[in-house]
């Protein structure tokens, strides 16, 4: 695991997981750039979809293992747990 890529929070958040398998992990993954067909194919493979082939910013529902191995692709800038969204009682 490239650690510089991982946020705290996420490094955090997978210290605690016991399961290296489950996709549990809601995460950002901010991208160099497009994605070319090779790299599209390889997010598939993890489970990661994408909803235009120009996103450079992706949010996902990945496993530990799977954020292990984009935490090594040259083309992923960095990997970021995405925050719980509260609901608001109307104040």
């Amino acid at each position: 695991m490239n650690y510089r890529k991982v946020d705290a929070k996420l490094a955090a958040a997978l210290d605690g997981m016991k399961n290296p398998e489950e996709p549990a992990l809601s995460v950002f993954i901010l991208m160099t750039q497009a994605p070319d067909s090779a790299v599209a194919t390889f997010l598939k493979e993890l489970g990661v979809k994408m909803s235009s082939p120009r996103q450079q910013i992706l949010t996902a529902k990945v496993s530990p293992r799977a954020v292990e191995e984009l935490s090594k692709q040259p083309w992923v800038r960095c990997v970021r747990l995405s925050g719980q969204m509260k609901m608001m009682n109307g104040k």
